[in-house]
């Protein structure tokens, strides 16, 4: 599989529920919003998988790696896990999602903290906030 990212994050977290520890066998799963015309899959056919719900999760054919999400009712960006990326150096959670349900001893540098997710209306600030400090991925 190869990607192709072209357009800065909206957004970068890290999510600590359940479903994202056990889709990516870790204490959190990470993730990048790219926007949709900012994606764009360069090689290789992602297959749809892990736990089924209204988003679509895609993975690698070859080693089934989660690679990013389609959520549901929200086609204008990506979720990107950016461990895919071929230098996820740049890469550091801005906020983290579902601290209610981390593991105790669950860290991240992030910004911003949420028991849940955001409420719909501060995703706006966040995305400016972020965006002061967003560079393109590498």
């Amino acid at each position: 599989m190869r990607l192709k990212i072209s357009a800065k994050p909206l957004l970068t977290m890290a999510c600590h529920c359940i479903g994202c520890q056990r889709m990516s066998a870790s204490a959190y799963s990470l993730s990048a919003a790219i926007p949709s015309d900012g994606f764009e899959i360069m090689q290789g056919e992602p297959v749809i998988g892990g736990l089924h719900g209204a988003s679509r999760h895609y993975f690698c054919p070859h080693c089934m790696s989660w690679m990013f999400t389609r959520p549901e009712g929200l086609d204008w960006f990506v979720n990107l896990r950016p461990t895919m990326l071929d230098e996820p150096g740049w890469f550091t959670p801005f906020i983290e999602t579902w601290t209610s349900e981390k593991l105790p001893w669950a860290t991240t540098p992030a910004v911003h903290s949420y028991e849940a997710l955001p409420a719909f209306e501060e995703y706006e600030g966040l995305v400016a906030e972020f965006a002061e400090t967003a560079s393109l991925p590498t």
